[in-house]
């Protein structure tokens, strides 16, 4: 088991998603920002390195604009070594990553246009993990996206666009739940149809379900994960009070994450923090987790 958080250090005083307006747009402009994202995002990992969190989702901005037909710098060729430094050092400290396209990626589209836009994300989030030489484990995560009227449609057409994929993509795709849409019982029906990966969020479990609790469905969300996929994917957090009903918390709530390990013990899977204050959340869990015999850290790793 490894613990980790999404995109944003709030400790080391930069930041991997600068972007800038399209219409400030300019291969110079994209190159200068590009190397800034890099480097902040060595310099996070670096930190993560040295405190044991060990499970990180890179920002989907690191290049600002790559699926955009603007953007015709081969970007790609021209930080190739950047990359592959970077990927060396994530494989040689064991660390487990993901990455996760925003809302507008919806494979289920009924729009023509919407799944091409959503394919080029796809696309441009794969070369990141392959330009860093990571294997198989490294996964990009989506929702399955809308209703549109009707939900078996819908699921039926998000296996039939799947189908579709270049096998690069697929070997890096994995679907999750939303608290809204689709429950956790959607996503392994469609993993029926199409072999994909389920991350189980437990947060969008606990406003989406169907009476299940969430430690009993560990076991069926297992076995969608096959040896190349390593071990299965966890999104954990909980409702910030005060907040709409989905609202993520603020800062981790310690006896609940206990309970949650607790909960789940017969069960080995890496868990990402979707906690709004990040790493300082990230600190506690380590720290609660510290006995757990699943744990890998910078202790025993």
């Amino acid at each position: 088991m490894r613990i980790g958080y999404p995109c944003i250090n709030r400790s080391i005083g930069c930041t991997s998603s600068h972007s800038f307006r399209l219409s400030s747009y300019t291969e110079e402009r994209l190159k200068e920002t590009v190397k800034e994202n890099l480097t902040c995002l060595k310099k996070i990992l670096e930190y993560n390195r040295e405190h044991g969190m060990l499970f990180f989702r890179i920002t989907s901005d690191l290049v600002p604009f790559a699926s955009h037909p603007v953007c015709t710098f081969p970007w790609q060729v021209h930080f190739a070594k950047e990359f592959k430094q970077i990927g060396k050092f994530i494989r040689q400290h064991g660390f487990r990553i993901s990455m996760h396209p925003d809302q507008f990626v919806l494979l289920n589209a009924p729009d023509t246009n919407v799944f091409q836009r959503s394919i080029a994300d796809l696309v441009y989030q794969t070369q990141v993990l392959d330009l860093m030489g990571l294997d198989t484990t490294a996964k990009i995560q989506i929702h399955i996206g809308g209703i549109y009227g009707d939900k078996p449609a819908s699921m039926g057409r998000f296996s039939e666009k799947y189908k579709l994929l270049d096998p690069a993509i697929k070997n890096r795709l994995v679907i999750e739940n939303d608290e809204r849409l689709y429950t956790i019982n959607d996503c392994l029906a469609i993993h029926e149809r199409t072999g994909i990966p389920v991350i189980g969020d437990f947060f969008h479990h606990a406003l989406n379900n169907c009476g299940e609790q969430f430690a009993d469905l560990l076991k069926p969300l297992r076995v969608t994960w096959k040896v190349h996929d390593g071990i299965p994917m966890v999104d954990y957090s909980s409702q910030e009070p005060g907040k709409r009903t989905g609202a993520h918390a603020e800062h981790i709530v310690t006896e609940d994450f206990r309970q949650f390990l607790y909960l789940t013990r017969m069960a080995d899977f890496d868990i990402m923090l979707e906690i709004k204050d990040k790493e300082k959340s990230a600190h506690l869990a380590l720290d609660i987790g510290r006995d757990d015999p699943r744990l890998v850290s910078k202790k025993n790793h």
